[in-house]
């Protein structure tokens, strides 16, 4: 299995697993000019912009530890993006939060962390 196809699988895991958390998936794989975001979903009123990492193994630091600070930034402009083509109002909740597989052991950060500017 290629690691496309390897993301995929996690993706479709992690969204099983935010289905049984009572996540509303909204969107997966949104794209734009600024980059991607994996899953968008609700929970209760706030909207969440997920990122799915995987590490087969801790060799290359945990897959939380990937989304470092320009990662961080490029989800935020996309963020953006989405809320104004949807014409959401600035002040909505919004949550960022990363889902980190670490073999098999999958991991919810819930506000991993902060909109980022710059």
């Amino acid at each position: 299995m290629n690691t496309r196809e390897t993301g995929a699988q996690k993706e479709e895991q992690v969204c099983a697993y935010l289905l049984s958390e009572g996540i509303k998936i909204k969107e997966r794989n949104f794209r734009c000019r600024q980059g991607e975001i994996d899953i968008i979903g609700y929970d209760g009123s706030c909207l969440v912009f997920f990122e799915v990492k995987y590490r087969k193994n801790g060799r290359a630091g945990s897959a939380a530890e990937a989304v470092g600070r320009a990662k961080q930034r490029r989800i935020c402009r996309v963020a953006d993006y989405y809320r104004m083509v949807h014409h959401m109002k600035e002040d909505a909740p919004v949550r960022f939060d990363v889902v980190a597989i670490d073999g098999g052991r999958l991991q919810w950060i819930k506000n991993a962390f902060y909109y980022v500017t710059g």
